[in-house]
């Protein structure tokens, strides 16, 4: 028998700090992690506060698929 789809799902998060000052300090592009987050516990979309090479601070990350 096949497997069902599991819980666990890959997500992507996109640094939310596009239009501010310090977008385009260091190289041109939008910066993006890949995470799984469980669909059952998270079922709403999920925002991180991780570090953005691009911003070259702390922003925070919005889950975009």
């Amino acid at each position: 028998m096949a497997k069902s789809k599991g819980a666990r799902i890959v997500i992507t998060l996109e640094c939310s700090d596009k239009a501010g000052e310090f977008a385009q300090k260091r190289k041109p592009g939008v910066f993006r992690y890949t995470t799984t987050k469980n669909r059952r516990n998270t079922p709403s979309r999920i925002e991180l506060n991780k570090f953005c090479p691009n911003c070259n601070q702390h922003c925070i990350f919005k889950e975009i698929k």
